[in-house]
């Protein structure tokens, strides 16, 4: 189980790829820096911590991705921390979650990605949710596709292996196509 303080060394540590995420990775540890641990609950409404997986199969040619109901669009699996500080244990939980996997295994053996992402306002639950930053950290795992797969009704409508040459047609959010190609860069 990571700690406040580990999981925090691992966001300094991580080394960026692209200008943009090391942008990203200042504002992260900014925001960190000034709330400290209330950044990893929700309740903190402008900006919030969150974890999300890429999860390829054993050949590397597909994704698992959930149609998410709130973006209306196939996307990866994660979550909130909720006041939890193990980043990676959070995203694996939500794959198994989201899509009823039962086994995956980390690929990449640390951070595969860090970025901001917008998250424009919505309704979840009959609750109003007003406009908010997620402070993500992305992980790349691997799992059998032959495993069974289900849908998590509340917040997905299907679940699939989708080639990863499809994802520019199935992804509606530009900047998140450009995330899931920035992650898969890591295979």
């Amino acid at each position: 189980m990571k700690t406040y303080r580990k999981m925090l060394k691992e966001i300094r540590n991580y080394i960026p790829t692209t200008p943009l995420e090391g942008e990203d990775q200042k504002l992260i540890l900014d925001y960190i820096k000034t709330y400290g641990k209330k950044a990893y609950n929700r309740k903190s409404l402008a900006a919030h911590m969150t974890a999300s997986a890429i999860v390829v199969n054993q050949t590397h040619d597909k994704v698992l991705f959930a149609y998410h109901l709130i973006y209306q669009s196939y996307g990866w699996l994660g979550g909130h921390a909720d006041g939890e500080f193990d980043l990676e244990s959070i995203a694996k939980r939500e794959i198994m979650e989201e899509s009823g996997i039962s086994e995956v295994n980390l690929l990449y053996p640390n951070i595969a990605s860090l970025e901001v992402i917008c998250v424009g306002h919505h309704i979840k639950q009959g609750t109003i949710i007003s406009d908010h930053l997620h402070l993500n950290v992305s992980y790349l795992f691997e799992a059998d596709e032959k495993l069974p797969i289900s849908i998590k009704e509340d917040e997905n409508s299907s679940i699939a292996w989708i080639p990863i040459t499809q994802i520019d047609k199935v992804v509606t959010e530009e900047r998140m196509i450009e995330i899931y190609q920035k992650i898969l860069k890591r295979i």
